[in-house]
């Protein structure tokens, strides 16, 4: 199983959180939207659209922020807490209003 994250590594939060995950777990393939031309062509969305906010394509479904980040976190052993902390739903609505 193949997973995909599509971030922007020109915005310095974005690319310190994301070189902290590459550090633990190497099970995603990280792709720079700004460096990576294709990015675009391969997830069907605008170049503005990829710049703001994080994407994950995960058994060929396109998750993009908060539902990104949950992916993320399942696939790495000490997140999972946080991912199935995110998902209760109060939690989980809050989060997505926030990250938006």
């Amino acid at each position: 199983m193949s997973i995909k994250g599509y971030f922007n590594e020109s915005c310095n939060i974005c690319r310190a959180e994301i070189n902290h995950y590459k550090k633990i777990n190497s099970s995603i393939n990280w792709i720079d939207v700004i460096r990576d031309k294709k990015a675009s062509k391969d997830t069907k969305l605008s170049s503005a659209e990829l710049i703001r906010r994080l994407h994950i394509v995960k058994d060929n479904k396109l998750h993009k922020g908060l539902d990104a980040f949950l992916i993320v976190w399942s696939e790495i052993p000490r997140y999972k807490i946080l991912a199935k902390f995110a998902r209760l739903p109060i939690v989980y609505h809050t989060g997505w209003l926030i990250y938006e």
